[in-house]
């Protein structure tokens, strides 16, 4: 029964996604292809100049001679075929970019995302059960830290310490060039070029998740209905786990399904900072270029990653609380 409660709940989900989607990817054409100037402005200024026959040539070449609406019939339906079109740029296809760059960006966003909701969640717990004592107090001192100091400053602070000073991470790059690793010395290699930047870009939010936790299982443990289960004589970690910890991380699920979306703009940041070949970089590069097909893909993709994000925390949310599966 629980299953078949589930299935709704996802339909409806991906119903309301779709037009989501479609007014995102309208709003970013119609948006992108109003500004001035494009990629061929661009490549023009990096030659050292072009003449007006060489400009039109390149514009049409790209589709850049046509109408707005043209274009956007153009784009609409290369994209029902799956091509997002070729980057100036670059001059390759936009899905052959964004896949070789994809499977970084998401090690990076997983693993900081990850990170900071398992640590933020233990220090929230840590702080809820020992309110007002010293854990709590310390706890609270580190948290704040973290919640007020950059992201970029604690990197180049880690960069320092661990990879000039002490030298036991690598400071860029997502593995050691010029050498050939397999099996677990691959695996190895390829954590240490990634704990450096997702720790920090993991920082901020595990104290926000950390306060958030906090502040929800202090509120939760008012509950009547946990007063009940201790009543009943349910031991101590049981009550704190099933009834408090599980009603208390709703609002951490919700909070981390809206930061996905933003943890790939503190991305772009991080790559930079760390060497990290992600989409990021690549996103900054396109707005340097104007190259619009690029930075439309780009956007597109990550719509899709926020809405999936967002369909799998409601569905997590179903499973904490099965009071949503009806609403």
């Amino acid at each position: 029964m629980a299953r078949r409660a589930v299935h709704p709940l996802l339909k409806r989900t991906l119903w309301q996604a779709l037009p989501t989607l479609a007014g995102i990817l309208l709003l970013n054409f119609v948006l992108l292809r109003c500004l001035p100037g494009d990629a061929v402005d661009v490549l023009a200024s990096e030659s050292g100049g072009a003449s007006a026959e060489t400009l039109a040539q390149w514009r049409s070449h790209f589709g850049l001679d046509l109408s707005l609406p043209q274009q956007l019939w153009a784009y609409l339906s290369h994209l029902l075929q799956f091509d997002l079109g070729l980057s100036p740029r670059y001059n390759v296809p936009v899905l052959q970019l964004i896949l070789e760059r994809l499977p970084n960006t998401l090690l990076l966003m997983v693993g900081a995302l990850g990170l900071a909701v398992a640590l933020g969640i233990a220090a929230g717990t840590a702080m809820a059960t020992w309110a007002g004592r010293w854990p709590d107090r310390l706890l609270s001192l580190a948290v704040l830290l973290l919640y007020s100091t950059p992201g970029f400053w604690i990197g180049l602070m880690a960069v320092v310490l661990f990879s000039v000073k002490l030298g036991w991470l690598p400071s860029d790059g997502v593995a050691t060039l010029g050498v050939e690793l397999h099996g677990v010395a691959w695996l190895a290699d390829r954590a240490a070029h990634a704990l450096l930047p997702i720790t920090a870009l993991a920082t901020f939010y595990i104290a926000l998740y950390a306060r958030l936790t906090r502040a929800a299982m202090l509120e939760v443990q008012r509950q009547d209905y946990v007063r009940t289960a201790r009543a009943k004589g349910l031991s101590p970690p049981r009550v704190a786990v099933r009834h408090v910890l599980r009603n208390a991380l709703l609002p951490v699920t919700t909070l981390a399904g809206l930061h996905f979306a933003a943890l790939l703009g503190g991305a772009a940041v991080t790559e930079t900072l760390f060497g990290w070949p992600g989409l990021g970089r690549l996103t900054l590069d396109a707005v340097m270029a104007r190259d619009y097909n690029l930075l439309l893909g780009i956007l597109l993709l990550s719509s899709v990653l926020v809405v999936v994000a967002n369909v799998a925390v409601d569905l997590l949310q179903a499973w904490l609380d099965p009071r949503i599966r009806d609403t």
